[in-house]
């Protein structure tokens, strides 16, 4: 049986819609959200005015890994026994999420990020197991961070946007591993696309999914 789903994916590729979606459209689905939620206190210590600095400065790998996961953690023992938790970013993208942020903060090539990321965790698979689908606005790393920048309408520079270039490249390496159970692609899909595509997944791993609400709507996300 599943117990959480997760959608993943880089920022503007419509996670947090599709999860409110599918939690307001069924019952048995739980919308469990992103980490911050469930560990407050450390996030709310570093957010503010110097929130980026922090992230991609003056925290350590080893502090940023453990504040993801430890909150991942917690988020997994909030779900009801008797729903299908769905999470905003699963392990695999907190993990995207580390080792793209290693790769900037300490100048690292990817695959030594990588290591240096999964050592710090001592697992390369989820803890608990989840379904994880990618919602990728391009298979195209270039394309896709364009797609996403026109959607936030603001350019993006500097570290920020070398962090989004890795990002890509962590989740492309992990759809060639095959880790996710689908991956959904293309800069036309609406929402209302999209999430008839993210359903007919659900529904081919055996989660069974019933018409749902459909509604956007936004809120706050990881550097």
């Amino acid at each position: 049986m599943t117990d959480f789903v997760s959608l993943n994916g880089p920022d503007n590729c419509g996670k947090s819609t599709q999860v409110r979606a599918l939690a307001n459209g069924w019952e048995g689905f739980c919308d469990l959200g992103p980490v911050h939620r469930h560990d407050p206190a450390p996030w709310g210590r570093v957010s503010g005015k110097g929130y980026s600095t922090w992230w991609f400065t003056t925290s350590t790998t080893e502090e940023l890994t453990h504040m993801l996961f430890s909150g991942h953690e917690t988020r997994a023992r909030a779900r009801p026994p008797d729903r299908i938790g769905i999470l905003d970013r699963g392990w695999y993208m907190l993990l995207a999420t580390a080792v793209a942020t290693c790769t900037v903060k300490e100048s690292l090539p990817l695959d030594a990020a990588w290591t240096r990321v999964l050592s710090l965790l001592g697992t390369g698979e989820p803890r608990p197991p989840e379904l994880p689908i990618l919602l990728l606005p391009s298979l195209d790393t270039e394309r896709s961070i364009a797609i996403a920048q026109r959607r936030e309408e603001r350019p993006w520079s500097g570290v920020y946007l070398d962090y989004q270039r890795h990002l890509h490249r962590v989740l492309l390496k992990m759809v060639r591993q095959g880790v996710f159970a689908e991956v959904v692609s293309g800069q036309t899909h609406g929402i209302d696309a999209t999430h008839d595509l993210v359903r007919q997944a659900l529904i081919a791993h055996g989660v069974g999914v019933p018409p749902t609400i459909r509604h956007s709507a936004k809120n706050g996300r990881f550097p």
